[in-house]
């Protein structure tokens, strides 16, 4: 199985050369620390950034220069910081190529929940309302089960949802899956797990199609 870097070094693959992308608190921040260093990806902080490098060495933090979720970061050189305003103005412009997200739920259709469990209290929605509803391409990057061992890739989310069918790819610690035609279509496998374990984990529908390949992360 994956740890959460290796599911972030993953989602690193699928970066391409020009593209702006914007990263979701949790999991989705540590792709800015896998980028190959022979392509050129901005990474867009809905709080206002666009420019942002990976995280700072220990020691050399700044405290004034946080992403969406109030981690210290650094900034590539040619970055700008602006207003929130301008920064949605970009998102619902659809000028982010790719969106990654963390995520509690997702269903077979693409549909997503990761802002609100009921009875606790949240402090809102945030800005994965927008992301989700004018991304074209998002990936969620999550853990495949939840603490109790139960699926967190349903037929149908069971928490309030986020977005509807706009989720196109799910990685997690055990696999890589691409959401089309109302069901998880599996693609890769994380090292050292089988196709078996990945049809126990998954309770929504899951389409495998010949062999499915290991996931290669070097």
């Amino acid at each position: 199985m994956l740890d959460k870097t290796g599911i972030a070094k993953r989602i690193a693959q699928e970066l391409r050369d020009g593209w702006y992308v914007n990263l979701g608190i949790g999991i989705p921040t540590l792709v800015a620390n896998y980028v190959d260093k022979n392509i050129t990806v901005e990474f867009q902080s809905e709080n206002g950034i666009l420019g942002m490098g990976p995280f700072p060495y220990e020691g050399e933090e700044d405290a004034d220069l946080i992403n969406a979720g109030k981690q210290t970061v650094t900034l590539l050189p040619g970055a700008s910081i602006f207003d929130s305003s301008m920064s949605f103005s970009m998102i619902r412009g659809q000028h982010v190529q790719l969106t990654v997200l963390g995520a509690m739920e997702v269903s077979q259709n693409g549909d997503i929940a990761n802002w609100k469990i009921p009875g606790k209290m949240v402090k809102g929605m945030g800005g994965a309302m927008d992301l989700v509803a004018s991304a074209k391409n998002i990936i969620v990057a999550m853990m495949h089960t939840n603490k109790a061992g139960e699926s967190k890739l349903l037929p149908e989310c069971t928490l309030p949802l986020t977005g509807v069918a706009c989720v196109t790819k799910v990685v997690t610690e055990l696999a890589v899956m691409e959401i089309k035609d109302g069901a998880f279509h599996l693609l890769e496998r994380a090292p050292g797990v089988t196709v078996e374990q990945i049809k126990n984990a998954t309770a929504g529908k899951l389409v495998i199609s010949g062999e499915v390949p290991e996931m290669k992360l070097d």
